[in-house]
């Protein structure tokens, strides 16, 4: 995994722009902190920042490949896991190769079939190939937004990277905050509109998405979307086709020339990888597995069940790790550590975010990078299996709103009068709608089956890529690469295909993948019932975020202690119980809005935001 980013201006000579340059990769290290390379022209550049784990020395990067009298020249973030398939199709082709990296690989695949390479491509990536001869800039993000690519135009000029904070070092791109990303802040966050930066004029490139770019503009292009289909498996080729899936993703990527080892809750999702990585493991006489997993101090005590987290991980940890015969090790997170990392998540994300989700996620990769340099987690299998809350209660299902966030009551009551534009709930409104009417779906598709699309394309355009950007900066923050068996395309396609009766079953969350599995795994695993990533309990980590919400709006230079609702504030200190449902989601109650609001303040003093 690694870090990128370029530079293209038809009118400037960039060539001796070394200071921004160098200002820029800078900002890169964290992503790549094994190697780096520049290509420079006078109206391209081309950054790269590396984290070593596949090929250390033919993956080497800017990499360039020679057709003719075109230069061809990439910069790539991402993992293939189809590398051989393509490798051996090239080779028939003519293609030779000097090594094993998949970087090669997808050079030589562009250079081949130009943006059809897409479609051949089962992975993770954000990648970008400038053609010298005919001045024209290429880049293109995974099917499933896995990893990161945002994009500023001006002029005839473009510059993109893998992160905002890149961006923000080149001095032509201000940190400026405008009505919709006011809205994107408060209403929205700590998920946003896919395609949306947050800042202004800054753009992403949204799942399954490419771009070309020369003097006469920008051309945008998709090349993979959820279609709907008939699903003509009945239900024992379906539990079939799901566990060969499944299995299959989870062995392509264990491949590495670098220590891997796994994320273990004693959940299904990251039981299941983690059985499946053991049993490869042995077969390949590798020393045993290491699993890892994480908790908080003062939740032994403090832990309370909930309908959203009905109970710890650690029994089904040691289940686990005894039956797949893994080295397990645990993180205890300290709450003060999980405060003060709060900042860090900031500056990882380049943006508010999931606060102590966020941070706890942060320490935890810090502390396995020590030994490793890859990891496998279980994200992603809740919003195609259907795991959340909301899949299953017909009364929240059928809500007209986000599910995760289905009130604005509270967003707006802790601001005061007059911060937020008078369309702002059209603003949430339209991004919900727009959504829901872009689901593909069959004719004649039942009520419950159309819904079923709805949610599936809500969870995986907003909730699921709110998880996929956290797991992804939080690791690359600390120099660790996780990798998200659960976001093979090829199992989100087959799953958005499954008839609800069959991915249900008899309502049970998750359903087909607990029956896939249950001959693999013990059967208290199989049927536990769902429990999210774990948060602290202790009443300590409120005291700090709340103490720092008070100093916050004292603070005269706080623009965000300026616009707080002072009472509304008072009345969740005194009463933190108030909030019924989340503010975010199944973890984000009163401890994490105002750790929410101390983010937003962290965010707007280091990137020295200006609200427009």
């Amino acid at each position: 995994m690694c870090s990128i980013a370029g530079w293209v201006d038809y009118r400037n000579d960039l060539y001796n722009n070394d200071r921004t340059l160098e200002k820029m990769l800078e900002t890169m290290s964290n992503r790549g902190p094994d190697a780096q390379g520049i290509y420079k022209s006078r109206e391209a550049c081309l950054l790269h920042k590396r984290l070593i784990v596949v090929d250390p020395e033919n993956g080497k990067q800017p990499m360039e490949y020679r057709q003719g009298d075109i230069n061809y020249i990439l910069s790539y973030n991402g993992e293939l896991y189809n590398t051989e398939e393509i490798r051996n199709e090239l080779i028939g082709l003519g293609y030779c190769f000097r090594g094993h990296s998949d970087t090669e690989v997808l050079l030589c695949s562009f250079v081949e079939w130009k943006e059809k390479c897409l479609e051949k491509l089962n992975g993770i990536f954000a990648f970008a190939v400038w053609n010298d001869r005919d001045k024209r800039l290429f880049f293109a993000r995974d099917r499933i937004g896995v990893k990161p690519l945002f994009y500023y135009k001006y002029n005839e000029a473009i510059i993109f990277a893998s992160e905002i904070k890149t961006l923000l070092a080149n001095s032509i791109v201000k940190p400026i905050l405008d009505r919709n990303g006011l809205n994107e802040i408060f209403l929205l966050g700590p998920s946003r509109t896919q395609g949306n930066g947050i800042y202004k004029n800054i753009e992403e490139v949204k799942p399954g998405e490419y771009r070309w770019f020369d003097k006469d503009g920008i051309t945008k292009g998709t090349y993979w979307s959820l279609v709907a289909k008939p699903h003509t498996d009945n239900m024992e080729q379906s539990i079939e086709n799901v566990r060969q899936l499944v299995c299959d993703s989870i062995e392509r990527q264990l491949v590495s020339d670098v220590p891997l080892c796994c994320f273990l809750s004693g959940g299904l999702d990251s039981s299941i990888i983690s059985m499946v990585a053991a049993k490869r493991y042995k077969a390949l006489g590798k020393e045993p597995l290491t699993t890892y997993s994480v908790d908080y101090e003062g939740n032994e005590k403090f832990f309370k069940k909930n309908s959203f987290q009905p109970d710890s991980d650690n029994e089904y940890i040691n289940i686990m790790s005894e039956f797949i015969g893994s080295k397990h090790k645990k993180y205890i997170v300290q709450n003060k550590d999980l405060a003060e990392a709060l900042y860090n998540a900031v500056c990882a994300r380049d943006v508010p975010g999931m606060v102590d989700i966020d941070s706890s996620l942060l320490l935890f990769c810090r502390e396995i990078k020590k030994d490793f340099t890859v990891a496998l987690s279980g994200e992603c299998a809740d919003e195609i299996f259907g795991g959340y809350p909301w899949y299953h209660n017909e009364e929240i299902l059928f809500e007209d709103t986000f599910p995760w966030s289905k009130s604005l009551d509270l967003r707006k009551s802790i601001l005061k009068d007059g911060v937020l534009a008078p369309d702002a709930d059209e603003y949430v409104r339209n991004r919900y709608e727009s959504t829901c009417n872009e689901t593909s779906k069959l004719e004649g598709e039942s009520k419950l089956e159309s819904r079923m699309r709805e949610m599936f394309n809500l969870n995986f355009y907003w909730f699921m890529q709110t998880l996929l950007d956290r797991k992804d900066r939080m690791s690359m923050y600390s120099g660790l690469e996780v990798r998200v068996p659960f976001c093979d395309y090829r199992l989100v396609e087959y799953a958005y295909n499954l008839p609800w009766q069959i991915k249900s079953g008899g309502g049970r969350e998750k359903w087909i993948l607990r029956e896939a599995m249950k001959d693999l795994l013990p059967e208290k695993v199989v049927w536990r019932k769902k429990s999210p990533y774990p948060k602290t309990f202790d009443p300590e980590y409120f005291n700090i975020v709340k103490n720092e919400v008070n100093r916050m709006i004292k603070d005269k230079d706080s623009f965000i202690g300026n616009i707080l609702n002072k009472d509304m504030i008072k009345k969740l200190e005194d009463n933190p119980e108030i909030i019924a449902t989340p503010w975010y989601g199944q973890l984000m109650r009163t401890p994490q809005v105002f750790a929410y609001l101390w983010q937003i303040d962290m965010w707007m003093k280091k990137y020295n935001v200006v609200v427009e």
